[in-house]
């Protein structure tokens, strides 16, 4: 028997960067030594990728899981047929490519949920284009918790050993700071602590952010960290949970990086992301191009594992060869981790 778990990957917005960063990942032969690789997506658009990306790989077009070869040099592509080649215009938002890519999710859930693959991997979707096709839904995260009837989810980043979990994610900041409550903090504490375990880390720190300046200093500055980020640190803690805070953010992801903390309940969006792409994202000027896109998006919560690129589909770059496969490696292997 293959012991290399089967790793679904869906393509992403067809007028993205997604299926280039695929061929490019599945380029690497170490990709297959771990697992084996299945590509949710039209067949014309990949043979177009191995075009952009300029690698010499085969395709092998199948209909289902169990027809496909998984050896390296040859992509094995579950061909939806839904992508018009002669109409596809790369770097443009169009309804159709919403479409195309809703279409890649939901059967790499369906395949997920009928066990017929192990885990799911998601190249970037635009979210206008996927609005624009009629499916009205803030992101990847929501789609899966849909689709999977899964009420309790959570939006993690991790690259290397900084990891930080998401109370609020998709919503307006002033929203956000309303949904900031004790039951919300926790559950993402109980899932963070989860996923830790699943990767085999269990003498754990988790750190819980504070959400004002210098956590609130007491009620000075405000008093969320009293109301809500407390009182469900002090609960997980009943329950067994290693978890410390509030922590003021001006050092709490160094520390996290530096090693102190295993993991960070972040409280809302932007908190968590800058801190994440400002360590593994890196911009040079002068060459106009990014040497590092480092970083994965895990939804936690599931009944099925799902790691993503922690990019978007950089329409800038789609169709140019020059996209960075980085962060969907890492997502790759980051999804075989959580399958063992």
């Amino acid at each position: 028997m293959n012991k290399r778990p089967l790793i679904g990957i869906s393509a992403g917005d067809p007028a993205g960067i997604g299926p280039e960063i695929i061929a490019k990942a599945l380029s690497r032969k170490e990709i297959y030594d771990i697992c084996q690789p299945l590509v949710i997506s039209d067949f014309g658009l990949m043979e177009d990728a191995l075009r952009i990306a300029n690698v010499d790989l085969k395709l092998n077009r199948i209909s289902e899981p169990s027809e496909g070869r998984y050896e390296f040099w040859r992509i094995d592509v579950l061909d939806m047929k839904n992508v018009d080649m002669s109409k596809l215009v790369y770097k443009k938002i169009a309804p159709e490519n919403g479409k195309a890519a809703f279409e890649y999710i939901k059967k790499l859930i369906e395949l997920a949920l009928d066990c017929e693959i192990d885990a799911t991997v998601t190249a970037p979707i635009h979210k206008g284009a996927l609005n624009a096709a009629g499916f009205h839904y803030a992101g990847h995260t929501e789609i899966y918790a849909e689709l999977t009837g899964t009420e309790n989810y959570g939006m993690l980043l991790a690259d290397d050993n900084l990891r930080i979990i998401h109370v609020t994610t998709h919503v307006p900041l002033r929203k956000a700071l309303d949904m900031i409550t004790k039951d919300r903090i926790l559950r993402n504490i109980r899932l963070v602590r989860d996923m830790l375990e699943k990767l085999g880390i269990k003498d754990y720190t988790i750190a819980a952010a504070g959400l004002n300046p210098h956590a609130g200093e007491g009620g000075l500055f405000g008093h969320e960290e009293i109301k809500e980020i407390i009182p469900a640190v002090e609960s997980a803690k009943v329950e067994g949970i290693n978890v410390v805070g509030p922590i003021p953010t001006d050092t709490i992801f160094s520390r996290a990086r530096g090693g102190e903390f295993d993991a960070v309940v972040a409280m809302y969006h932007d908190q968590g992301h800058i801190a994440m792409k400002t360590a593994g994202f890196i911009y040079n000027n002068k060459s106009g191009k990014w040497s590092s896109i480092s970083g994965v998006n895990v939804t936690l919560g599931l009944p099925i594992i799902r790691t993503s690129v922690d990019h978007g589909v950089a329409f800038d770059k789609a169709g140019d060869g020059k996209a960075n496969p980085q962060s969907m490696i890492q997502a790759i292997k980051m999804a075989v981790n959580l399958a063992k």
